[in-house]
């Protein structure tokens, strides 16, 4: 573990990104002057006196920050300070002000240390973004996600809220009893407002049967006013999930955008990571869709998987250029606590994980290849490279709900077990409220986690 001691106190967070970035295998704990005795890395800044500008000040402090740390380690960071997950924030919030290229170029860099690379990415991102997002009424309107939290198996990385459905079959029924609930609240705290976009994700959705989702879709068109809608994603995820029946039901219900995702189409990875269905199924769940007329599918990868190096990344790439799909979300593993991966790497060091710059370009030409372009971005914690996932898509079929999530620009209506509503206040404020992650307890608990919906939206 590496110790760091510091006499800054209310930087934690940015503390702790920081050197984890530079450290990435690392444990990071930060202390501060009186908890820590003997750190590894002392950091000594002045305090902040009350009439310094906190925001100038938090920058200099990074600054200060990153440069002893560059030096200590040689190493350069192609986010500069930035440690927020939300990267395309400064440069979307600097368009709308009227700022041209040049000023949100010099501002990344001077400010915040960005490489130049990632400064064209992020403003190619944010006006890609302003533009997708033209017809949204932030005020008006609304998003709803329905999360499904049971899976097949569950991955060597995952960390979401996901059950193995083969113990959970009995309790599915009561699930969507539940949601049912949920629905019914939403159909009724929202009317009058637009809903723009719906995301049924999980888990993987498609562990529900055929019957089971015409079951939920049925109850959502009944209750909910999809007038206006501008996209309807189910996540199909995984092909060990997907069956022509299953597509079937998706299409009669006006679904408009799928992901059939391999992750990576490397057999021996896949088994790694537990992932059960080959490259091969991965490819035939993919020509299936396409047979029965899904014009939006997207496909999800992950760079920096246990073993994998360019070689591999380049073949996944040259499989799914074949295929052509609308979207292309390229993921760098990020290493949850929650995950099985931790608790390996906690036994076997981080030697096999590794995501590079190379593979990173393998992705982004194979998306251009492709025709696709980016259009949204977002980084996580404890991400393999300090990289950033990127969203790809062709003219037309960019994912718009997940831009509505990462950017927060719009309330969104969480449905499910561990999912999380946002409340998006026009003045920027954004307050939350979490359904319990346990199935069983969020069946039993159901009236009480619309309660807390209901509180959260009153005087709406």
């Amino acid at each position: 573990m590496l110790k760091v001691k510091t006499n800054v106190m209310g930087f934690d967070y940015d503390i702790h990104s920081l050197v984890k970035a530079f450290y990435p295998e690392e444990e990071v704990r930060v202390f501060s002057e009186e908890e820590c005795d003997e750190p590894d890395v002392i950091f000594d800044f002045r305090a902040p006196n009350a009439n310094e500008d906190r925001p100038v000040y938090k920058n200099e402090f990074k600054i200060k920050l990153y440069e002893e740390l560059s030096k200590e380690t040689g190493k350069i960071l192609p986010w500069g300070t930035l440690t927020g997950i939300r990267p395309t924030k400064l440069p979307m919030e600097m368009i709308s002000e009227g700022k041209n290229d040049e000023e949100i170029k010099a501002k990344l860099k001077s400010t915040y240390l960005v490489s130049d690379e990632k400064i064209e990415l992020s403003i190619e991102i944010a006006k890609r973004e302003l533009f997708a997002l033209r017809d949204i009424d932030a005020k008006e309107g609304y998003s709803l996600y329905i999360g499904i939290p049971f899976c097949p198996t569950t991955c060597l990385y995952c960390s979401f809220t996901s059950y193995p459905i083969i113990t959970m079959k009995k309790v599915v029924n009561d699930y969507l009893d539940a949601l049912d609930k949920e629905i019914d609240f939403a159909a009724s705290e929202f009317a009058g407002k637009t809903l723009d976009t719906v995301y049924i994700g999980g888990g993987t959705p498609t562990t529900l049967e055929a019957e089971e989702l015409d079951r939920l879709l049925t109850k959502i068109e009944e209750s909910l006013d999809l007038s206006h809608i501008k996209e309807f994603t189910v996540e199909a995820g995984r092909a060990d999930s997907i069956t022509a029946a299953k597509l079937e039901t998706l299409k009669k219900h006006k679904v408009t955008r799928i992901s059939v995702n391999p992750q990576t189409m490397n057999e021996e990875t896949l088994k790694f990571i537990g992932r059960k269905a080959t490259a091969a199924e991965t490819v035939e769940a993919y020509k299936l869709a396409r047979s029965l007329g899904f014009d939006n599918i997207n496909m999800d990868i992950i760079l920096g998987l246990p073993g994998e190096g360019a070689e591999d990344v380049a073949r996944t790439i040259e499989i799914i250029k074949d295929l052509k799909p609308d979207n292309l979300t390229v993921h760098s593993l990020a290493i949850k606590r929650a995950s099985a991966l931790s608790q390996f790497i906690e036994k076997n060091g981080m030697s096999m994980i590794n995501n590079t710059d190379e593979t990173m370009a393998i992705a982004a030409k194979g998306a251009e290849d492709m025709g696709l372009m980016p259009y949204y971005l977002y980084r996580q914690k404890n991400m393999s490279g300090n990289f950033e996932n990127v969203g790809y898509a062709s003219e037309g079929k960019y994912g718009i709900y997940n831009i509505l999530i990462m950017e927060e620009l719009q309330s969104i209506v969480a449905l499910g077990a561990g999912t999380v509503t946002k409340r998006v206040y026009g003045n920027g404020r954004i307050e939350r409220c979490d359904n319990v992650k346990d199935v069983k307890l969020y069946i039993e608990k159901i009236d009480e986690m619309i309660d807390r919906k209901r509180r959260l939206f009153e005087g709406d």
